[in-house]
Parts: structure tokens; C-alpha cells; sequence
């Protein structure tokens, strides 16, 4: 049975791809990070390691010990740690030291080709996933109106030039004014200061970055978006279709619907026009 090593942050998502990957035939070994990974995954794994962020050394021991050679990035890692909860090893800091600009996808790249190196190779985490990625069109049972679309618009172009200089995949706007930027502390957070600046009807635009690895760090999206957005009034939800992860979308839509929010998946034409 081959193997597949899975480097899991938090949230469902590394659990839904060790179930995935173990009905494929694969044999699951899970390099865990404390403080971030759910404790199922010990249980659901052939072979479980838990570290501390920045312990690549024990990561590489590990997979080379039980002959993975093919790994996927799964699930998230709290962004604000690096500045008070890493414990880095040589290889961390030598690796460390190499890269320039220290955000999301330069330090995941450089990881992906540290593993390379090793002889391991990274993998789309949606390898077995497929059916969470994003639908087009509008998920809601209600409808963007005309003033909705144009801030999705308006949105969509800020959020792709905030994505070209690797700062987030998120924004927050309202009647074509920008009141948030998602950057190091999330979208979730970025949905709150946004919508607490707009009061009400504040209009929430989710995109992949220009240069996006799917590999890693793909946008995801889940009730708790929702819940948010709820709890500051916001009235629209657009996201990338097939560039991000849906989450419990029965549930999700639900609440939606419940408060009349509009969830939209969104395309976009080689000649830049958007498709809903």
C-alpha cells in the first residue's frame, strides 16, 4: 500500500483528507502540529507525529523513516504564531534565512522545495477532494441585486492586486469603498473590522492569488464565514469558484438562507469579466 504523508494545520480539513486518502488504499502518516491539529487525527493515522511549528528536521526524520515520498499540505496554521510560538530547528533557521519576503506562499514554497530536495513531493491537498471545491453561481436562495454585483466587482479587482503582492485573499467593501484587507490575522478578523466599519451590508470578496500554488493555502470557506458575517450585518459572500474549499455547505447555506445572505461563486473570463 503506497503512502501519503500529510503536514496538517488545523481545522477539518486534514481529517477529511486521511479519510479520503485511507479509501484510496493509501497508508496515512501525519506529521501534527501542536496547538493546531485535532486530536482525531492521531487515531485515523497508520503512523502520527506531533511537533512544534518550525521542527522541519523531526518532519523529515519522520517521513523518511516511513518511506513517504509523496506529502500534501492540509489545514491551517495560525498565522500570528511566527512571532511568539515557533521553536525552529537548524533547518528551519538555515531555511529561514533564504527566503526574502516571509509571507504565506514564499515560506510554503521554500518548504515544498526543502521536501523536494528530500526526495518527497508535495501534492494538491485536493488530490481525493475534488467535490469540496467551490461551486459557480449563486448558492442562495436569494440573488445579487444590481448594487450587490457592482461591489462584488469592485471587490473582486482590489482583492486580485492585494493577492499579487501575496497579502491575503480576502476583502470587505462597501458602495465601492474599501474597509478591510485580509493580511496576517485572517479572514475572519478581517470580516469583523470590516463589517463593524460598514455598519451593515458590507460586501465579502474571497479570491485566490494571482500566482496561487494549489498545492497549499487554498481559500477555504465553512459556516463560520457565515457566523461572522452575520454577527457584523454583511450582506454578501463572493468567492472564487474551483480556487477554494467549501465546508459543510448544507449547513452553511442554511444559515444563510436563515438571514438572507447572498453566497455567490464567481469566475472570471480570460478577458477579465466575471461570470456568476
Amino acid at each position: 500500500m503506497s503512502k501519503l504523508g500529510i503536514i496538517a494545520g488545523g481545522g477539518q480539513f486534514p481529517v477529511l483528507v486521511a479519510e479520503a486518502a485511507r479509501r484510496h488504499g493509501r497508508e496515512v502518516v501525519v506529521v501534527a502540529h501542536r496547538g493546531e491539529s485535532a486530536p482525531e487525527l492521531e487515531g485515523m493515522a497508520d503512523h502520527c507525529l506531533w511537533v512544534k511549528l518550525g521542527q522541519l528536521n523531526k518532519l523529515l526524520s519522520f517521513f523518511h523513516r516511513h518511506g513517504v515520498k509523496e506529502c500534501v499540505f492540509a489545514g491551517t496554521i495560525t498565522k500570528t504564531r511566527i512571532f511568539r510560538d515557533v521553536w525552529p530547528d537548524t533547518k528551519a533557521l538555515k531555511l529561514w534565512s533564504r527566503i526574502d519576503i516571509r509571507q504565506d506562499d514564499a515560506i510554503l514554497r521554500a518548504i515544498a522545495g526543502l521536501l523536494g530536495e528530500e526526495g518527497i513531493e508535495v501534492v494538491a491537498s485536493t488530490i481525493y477532494l475534488k467535490e469540496l471545491l467551490f461551486p459557480q453561481g449563486v448558492l442562495s436562495r436569494k440573488k445579487p441585486d444590481s448594487e450587490q454585483l457592482e461591489d462584488i466587482r469592485f471587490g473582486w479587482r482590489i482583492a486580485r492586486r492585494v493577492g499579487e503582492l501575496d497579502i491575503g485573499q480576502c476583502v470587505v467593501v462597501r458602495d465601492r469603498t474599501v474597509l478591510a484587507v485580509e493580511a496576517i490575522e485572517g479572514t475572519d478578523a478581517a470580516i469583523r473590522r470590516g463589517g463593524e466599519l460598514a455598519r451593515e451590508k458590507a460586501v465579502v470578496v474571497k479570491v485566490k492569488k494571482p500566482n496561487q500554488d494549489f498545492r497549499f493555502d487554498l481559500p477555504a470557506i465553512g459556516k463560520q464565514t457565515i457566523a461572522t458575517m452575520l454577527a457584523v450585518k454583511a450582506s454578501v459572500l463572493a468567492v472564487e469558484a474551483a480556487q477554494a474549499l467549501l465546508f459543510d455547505p448544507q449547513e452553511m447555506l442554511e444559515l444563510a438562507d436563515r438571514a438572507g445572505l447572498v453566497v455567490v461563486g464567481v469566475t472570471e473570463d480570460p478577458d477579465g469579466q466575471l461570470r456568476i
